[in-house]
């Protein structure tokens, strides 16, 4: 029993630390003493305790005339390393197997490269192994297609207006979206809902629904997405099959780190 107490005393020591490392770092500026122990409700005398701790270890530091604490980067240094353990189709792997289990569809997965979308796995669904990968192939255009329209979020509108006016949207059916005004008005319904479609935009006979996965500066660093023939994937489907896309990407996105 005695055991058990220290082990649960342990931890709570441990949760008040993250507690107040998270606190910092959410303000993004050096806080007061007082300021850390009023809005996490704890004595000022377990705060300092703890500062001093972190202090001590080079994670946090004080400001000797404002009296201010602040975060190192010593944190920053650990959550570098820490994010290049993950290699992203490693980790995204059995999130799409999973998927393809759930949907009976086949999935992807997509990075940007060059102003292009970037396949970098694709589990296959059980009844279009081939056809889904001769569809698919490695690249396609950011504009036409769901994976696509989700890491153009990260674009800046003035420089993605520019290049679009100088280079222009290739069309590849007569569902793909042509104009910097309709790609524009296409972005903010993708950024409201949270997920892309791709309607027979890319190729002629498929859909696709995709949703981003953020890392935890929020910044989209891949897109996952269920693609199969129209005689399937009809809107009930769809709808279906959305919300396990959201809440795979959701899944992969908080082991990156968000917090969304």
């Amino acid at each position: 029993m005695a055991n058990d107490d220290k082990i649960k005393n342990n931890n709570q020591s441990l949760e008040k630390a993250l507690r107040i490392i998270e606190y910092m770092a959410e303000n993004r500026q050096p806080v007061r003493l007082q300021d850390i122990a009023q809005q996490l409700g704890y004595p000022a005398s377990t705060v300092i305790r703890f500062l001093a701790t972190l202090e001590k270890n080079n994670y946090v530091k004080q400001n000797p005339e404002t009296l201010r604490y602040s975060l190192t980067l010593k944190l920053s240094k650990i959550g570098t390393m820490v994010y290049e353990q993950y290699n992203m189709r490693d980790l995204v792997k059995p999130y799409l197997v999973e998927l393809v289990h759930k949907v009976g569809e086949s999935a992807c997965l997509a990075i940007e490269e060059n102003n292009r979308a970037v396949y970098i796995d694709v589990q296959s669904g059980p009844s279009n192994i081939l056809q889904v990968m001769q569809r698919i192939g490695k690249e396609a255009p950011l504009h036409c297609t769901g994976v696509g329209k989700l890491l153009l979020l990260n674009h800046d509108r003035e420089t993605l207006r520019t290049r679009v006016e100088k280079e222009g949207l290739q069309r590849l059916t007569h569902h793909t979206i042509t104009s910097y005004e309709s790609l524009q008005s296409e972005l903010e319904q993708v950024s409201g809902k949270g997920y892309a479609l791709d309607d027979e935009e890319c190729e002629i006979g498929a859909r696709c629904v995709a949703a981003p996965i953020r890392d935890y500066t929020s910044h989209i660093v891949a897109s996952i997405s269920v693609s199969g023939p129209v005689s399937r994937m009809n809107m009930q489907k769809i709808e279906f099959i959305r919300q396990h896309v959201i809440e795979t990407a959701n899944e992969i996105s908080k082991v990156l780190g968000y917090e969304g």
